[in-house]
């Protein structure tokens, strides 16, 4: 037997849609990664960009357990020395509420070009409504 990798034209790319109302955050967002990857399918291949496009909506929602709301801290740094600046999980999804699932599933993904590709198929938004009903997405269970 040999091996079989999946060729680009092979791929055929689902839309899936993920309502996060009342989701732990951990949880929702390795199915997430799991889905941008191409793990799901049969034809995975680490090598190559197998995934599905990933709509999230109600990022505003999402839980945190235990203590990380107040706890967890998201840095960014301005590049000039003493420009680091930290907010608290609790105040970031009340200011950007999409940039806390982004940093979760994107810590999932590798850390090159190709994981760079799968995160370009994630499209999060905080309320209950996305322009992404024209591809007909189907409802993905986390």
């Amino acid at each position: 037997m040999s091996t079989e990798v999946a060729k680009e034209k092979d791929i055929q790319r689902q839309w899936y849609v993920v309502d996060l109302e009342g989701k732990v955050l951990g949880r929702a967002a390795t199915e997430i990664a799991r889905v941008l990857r191409g793990k799901h399918k049969a034809i995975y291949t680490p090598s190559v960009d197998t995934g599905d496009f990933v709509v999230v909506v109600n990022a505003d929602k999402v839980h945190l357990t235990g203590n990380k709301m107040l706890a967890k801290n998201y840095y960014r740094h301005s590049g000039y020395p003493g420009g680091i600046h930290s907010i608290n999980a609790q105040d970031l999804l009340q200011k950007k509420p999409e940039m806390v699932i982004q940093a979760a599933v994107k810590g999932m993904l590798p850390k090159n070009p190709l994981g760079r590709k799968m995160f370009s198929k994630l499209k999060v938004y905080a309320g209950a409504d996305h322009p992404h009903s024209a591809q007909q997405p189907k409802e993905l269970a986390v």
